[in-house]
C-alpha cells in the first residue's frame, strides 16, 4: 500500500506540524478564558497527555510491528469491534479535517481575503493536499522537513517583533487561585496533544524505528515549548483581555510597530497559517485515506484520494455554520472528542492486547 519510508526526524516533524499550527492561533484564547494569568503553565500539564500517547502508539508498534491502528485493532478487540474502532477513527479524523480545513478557510476569509469565496479558499487547499497525499508519505516527510523550519523561523519573528510591546507584569499574581485554572485550561489543549496518535500511521514505513519514541517525545517537548512561548508571548502583550479574542496571537501580532516603519506584519500570521494549515490537513487527509483503505481491505489508498478529498470539502462546509459555532466547539467540546477516539482508545486496545498477551503466556506456561 505504501512503499515510501520516513526518517524519525521527519516524524518529529509531521507531528509537530499536526499540532502547532491551528494550536497556536486557536487554543490561546480558549484557554486564557480559564487559566487567566496562569495560561502559561497550561502547555506543560497537556503536554502529559502527548507524551502517554506516543508512549503507547510505540507499544502497540512494537506488539504489532508493520501494522497501523486501522490494522491491529481488528487483532485485538476481534474483527466486528476492530471494525468498529477503525470506522470510529476514520469519521472522527473526517470531521476533524473538515473543521481545520473550515477554521483555515475563516481564517484567511475573515483577514485577507474578504471578497474572495470561502468554498475557494477551502477547495483549492484541499486539491493542493490531495496532490501531496497521493505522492506518498516521503513526499509529505520531506515536505515537513523543509516547511517547519520555515514556520519555526516565521515564529520566532513574530516573538521578536512583539518584544517592545510585551509586559511582564501581566502574568502577576503567579497561581493567585491555586494549580487548578492551569490544569483546567490545559484540558483544551490535551486534544491537540492527543493528536500524537497519527504515529501509528508513520512507525510502520519508518527507517530505525528503535528512534520512534526519542523523536515522537521530543516532538512533543518542541511542541509544548512553542506552546509555552506562545501564551506567554499573547499574556505579555494583551493581559487579562487575552482570553475576549477568538483568534489572540493575530490581535497580540497587529501591535506591532518598530519606529514607525515596521508596522502590519499580519502577513506573517497568514504565511504561518497557510504553511501549517497546509501540513496538517495533509497528515489528516493521508491517515483518513490510508485508514479507509485498510479497513475496505483494499491494496492501494491512491485511488480513494480525490475521491475523499470531496468528502472531506463538505465535511468543511457541514462542521459549522459559522466561524462562533467553530470557536465554540474547539473550544469546549473538541478536547474530550479527540482525547476520547485517540489517547483513551490507544489506551483500551493497549491495556487488552498485553492481557492477551499475558494470558497467551500463562497458557503455553499452564501446558
Amino acid at each position: 500500500m505504501e512503499n515510501g519510508k520516513i526518517t524519525p526526524v521527519q516524524m518529529a516533524l509531521l507531528l509537530y506540524a499536526v499540532i502547532t499550527p491551528t494550536a497556536v492561533l486557536l487554543v490561546p484564547g480558549a484557554i486564557a478564558r480559564h487559566a487567566k494569568q496562569d495560561m502559561w503553565l497550561s502547555p506543560f500539564w497537556a503536554s502529559l497527555i502527548g507524551f502517554l500517547t506516543v508512549y503507547m502508539v510505540v507499544q502497540l508498534h512494537r506488539l504489532y510491528p508493520n501494522k497501523t491502528l486501522i490494522q491491529y485493532s481488528v487483532d485485538i478487540a476481534g474483527t466486528f469491534v476492530g471494525k468498529m474502532v477503525g470506522l470510529l477513527f476514520i469519521l472522527s479524523h473526517l470531521h476533524g479535517a473538515g473543521l481545520v480545513i473550515r477554521a483555515y478557510g475563516e481564517f484567511i476569509v475573515g483577514h485577507f481575503l474578504l471578497h474572495t469565496p470561502l468554498s475557494f479558499v477551502m477547495g483549492t487547499m484541499v486539491f493542493v493536499c490531495a496532490v501531496a497525499v497521493r505522492s506518498g508519505i516521503d513526499v509529505l516527510g520531506r515536505l515537513a522537513q523543509i516547511l517547519v523550519p520555515v514556520l519555526i523561523i516565521w515564529f520566532v519573528m513574530m516573538v521578536l517583533l512583539l518584544l517592545p510591546d510585551m509586559d511582564w507584569e501581566n502574568m502577576l499574581p503567579i497561581l493567585e487561585d491555586g494549580i487548578w485554572p492551569s490544569v483546567k485550561g490545559s484540558i483544551i489543549l490535551q486534544g491537540w496533544f492527543s493528536q500524537c496518535a497519527f504515529m501509528s500511521f508513520f512507525l510502520p514505513h519508518m527507517m530505525n524505528r528503535d528512534r520512534g519514541q526519542k523523536w515522537g517525545y521530543i516532538a512533543v517537548i518542541a511542541t509544548m515549548m512553542t506552546l509555552w512561548a506562545t501564551n506567554l508571548m499573547t499574556l505579555f502583550v494583551l493581559g487579562n483581555t487575552a482570553g475576549d479574542f477568538l483568534y489572540p496571537v493575530m490581535n497580540a501580532v497587529r501591535y506591532t510597530s518598530i519606529a514607525d516603519f515596521l508596522e502590519h506584519v499580519e502577513v506573517i500570521v497568514m504565511a504561518f497559517w497557510v504553511v501549517g494549515a497546509f501540513l496538517k490537513i495533509a497528515v489528516f487527509f493521508y491517515a483518513v485515506v490510508v485508514a479507509l483503505a485498510q479497513w475496505t481491505g483494499m491494496s492501494e489508498y491512491k485511488p480513494l484520494v480525490f475521491p475523499a478529498g470531496f468528502m472531506l470539502f463538505f465535511a468543511s462546509i457541514w462542521a459549522a455554520r459559522d466561524i462562533m459555532e467553530l470557536g465554540r466547539f474547539v473550544g469546549a467540546v473538541n478536547a474530550f472528542y479527540i482525547v476520547f477516539t485517540e489517547t483513551i482508545v490507544l489506551l483500551l486496545l493497549l491495556l487488552i492486547a498485553k492481557w492477551r498477551k499475558r494470558a497467551a503466556l500463562s497458557g503455553r506456561n499452564g501446558k
